[in-house]
């Protein structure tokens, strides 16, 4: 529900329409629709500032800023602060409502759609708080008859809310007077008493300051749109708020309404201006009732820094021109940027808004500082905002990841990649995986395939994919092995205790291909591979050339000292401007197999 708290100026309608209708401005009165609210009226006054023309919906180039934000955001100062008041990015928007029956709500909801307000996150409907009462109580309030004196329907009321009325006497105390109760209705008018068990009841606790504390700023959950309302003044001496609670700020109570969000293009138009649609509901409306129940509401809609996008936050904070980082990778609960050089001045905004804006699963925001050249793949981040733990949990493809970002390498966008080699694979298949690093294709094998050899280089990237294998309760169908990815390569399929290995995956980019040498007579002195299909080899790699395949292809051949081979070759992503990651698939050939060694 959206934190909804209206100021605005009523114009009551008169129902006449044989002469234009006139507005006449009431009295300026509050109306608080959430549990919490986030300003006063005295805040939300903030003068008014000429906009562009713009696009239609919600901007924030459009509106009116608070009266102390009324200067630009200027870049420099929020590059040195490294910080901003959220309140900066309030605005203030003037539209209309048009105030209905609740019964009546859905129904001209669905016919004035396309004049309804529209806008993302902000619903066309808002409720009027302290105008609603129990079913029970609206027979002394509406349905009464004209015989009956005002004075004889509050006496009634005060005696079913109160249990006393005025001369009836000091109330009894709530133990005495449930006795009382008790002792004068039988068990079937205990119906009309369905509240009778709470009257004894203690009272609820008081809350404490900080609590009051947050109800009056309106610090909540979906704090995105707060709307002001003034209600038109009181017309006659009949007066609800005692009887309707202290939210109730109107005076004659006309039953239960809804406010429909109009147009922004409807704001501060008069009832000529306005759309057919709306004028057509006004006089069918006053064919069918003699009592006023429909106006148009003068609203101001404030939507505050919960309610703005990521993106339009970043561009309204960045200097004009620059380019807003709009993706980042997530790893867990960690935000993984790639920051460009002019965007390093502004890391912290740009961390902060990130962290804001994905609360829900971002608890880190960290930024790659250098490239990766360390033969365990690790890359040097630096921490943001948030806490600064590297530690995470991570579910790919219904299997859950221990992974330390500072010691281990992970890259979530090869999540994709990793399914479709998955789908590829047998429940016959025996897979060797060079380059395992924490598991992430080697553990979720293991679910579908026979077997699974797994290796790295690293030995913290080891201990993870250990622990992820009994995370996982699959440490019967991997074994792991912490060596040099060729020395791995020669001990695994040199041994005859090993199972016939059917597919070999080489996801080490920068260097797999230099590592398919080893494969040139490697089955020449094992003869448990010459009756059977020789593996197939998923070998990655990266290429800057103006025909990546081709280059790519050509680099495999030349490893392999081969050419008369079929090579299924499939684009990955794009890593850089102008480079490429790629994935060739083929039959290890048998005159590489059985052949002379290197």
């Amino acid at each position: 529900m959206i934190l909804t708290k209206f100021v605005c100026r009523t114009y009551s309608l008169p129902f006449c329409f044989l002469s234009p209708p006139r507005f006449f401005p009431k009295t300026q009165i509050l109306f608080h629709f959430s549990t919490a609210s986030a300003f006063s009226s005295a805040t939300v006054a903030v003068q008014s500032t000429p906009c562009k023309a713009l696009h239609y919906g919600p901007s924030l180039h459009k509106g009116r800023k608070l009266p102390q934000f009324q200067s630009p955001i200027v870049p420099s100062s929020l590059e040195l602060n490294s910080s901003f008041e959220e309140e900066s990015f309030t605005r203030v928007f003037d539209i209309a409502a048009l105030r209905v029956p609740s019964d009546l709500c859905s129904s001209l909801e669905s016919r004035l759609r396309g004049h309804l307000l529209n806008w993302p996150r902000i619903r066309n409907v808002a409720r009027v708080p302290g105008d609603e009462i129990e079913d029970e109580l609206k027979e002394f309030l509406v349905n009464r008859s004209n015989s009956e004196a005002d004075g004889d329907s509050l006496v009634n009321l005060q005696r079913r809310i109160y249990g006393k009325a005025e001369g009836d006497g000091e109330r009894l105390s709530p133990v005495l007077y449930r006795d009382k109760l008790s002792k004068t209705f039988n068990s079937k008018g205990f119906v009309n008493f369905r509240n009778l068990a709470k009257i004894s009841r203690p009272k609820e606790r008081k809350k404490r300051g900080d609590e009051k504390e947050r109800e009056k700023k309106g610090v909540g959950k979906n704090e995105m749109a707060l709307i002001e309302v003034v209600e038109t003044e009181v017309t006659g001496d009949e007066d609800m708020r005692g009887l309707l609670g202290d939210e109730f700020k109107g005076g004659k109570w006309r039953g239960s309404t809804r406010l429909l969000l109009l147009d922004e293009h409807c704001a501060n138009k008069g009832f000529d201006e306005m759309p057919e649609a709306i004028k057509a509901v006004f006089r069918e409306h006053s064919e069918t009732t003699e009592r006023p129940a429909l106006e148009i509401v003068k609203c101001k809609l404030t939507l505050f820094y919960p309610y703005w996008q990521m993106d339009e936050v970043l561009e309204a904070i960045l200097p004009e021109g620059m380019i807003v980082p709009s993706s980042f990778e997530t790893v867990g609960h960690i935000a993984h940027l790639n920051l460009r050089d002019e965007h390093l001045p502004y890391k912290k905004l740009i961390a902060k808004v990130v962290l804001d804006k994905n609360k829900a699963r971002i608890q880190t925001v960290v930024n790659k500082i250098d490239a990766i050249h360390s033969d365990y793949r690790t890359m040097q981040l630096e921490i943001l905002a948030g806490n600064h733990s590297l530690v995470t949990r991570v579910i790919e493809n219904g299997v859950h990841f221990h992974v330390d970002l500072a010691t281990v390498y992970w890259n979530s966008r090869l999540a994709t990649e990793r399914q479709r080699l998955l789908s590829s694979f047998t429940h016959d298949d025996v897979v060797c995986d060079v380059f395992a690093g924490v598991g992430p294709l080697a553990i979720s094998a293991a679910k579908k395939v026979k077997y699974v050899y797994a290796n790295d280089l690293n030995p913290q990237a080891v201990e993870y994919m250990e622990r992820n294998c009994v995370l996982n309760k699959l440490e019967r169908k991997i074994e792991v092995y912490n060596m040099d990815g060729r020395r791995f390569i020669g001990t695994i399929f040199s041994s005859q205790k090993t199972r016939i290995i059917t597919q070999v995956v080489m996801n080490l980019p920068n260097d797999a291909v230099d590592f398919l040498d080893v494969f040139r007579g490697l089955f020449r002195e094992n003869h448990k591979y010459k009756d059977s299909t020789l593996p197939r080899i998923h070998v990655y790699g990266f290429s800057k050339a103006q025909d990546p395949e081709f280059d790519f292809h050509e680099r495999i051949r030349i490893a392999l000292s081969e050419v008369a081979f079929e090579v299924e070759m499939r684009s990955v992503r794009a890593v850089a401007p102008g480079k490429w990651m790629l994935c060739a698939s083929f039959v290890l050939p048998e005159r590489v197999a059985f052949g002379r060694a290197v």
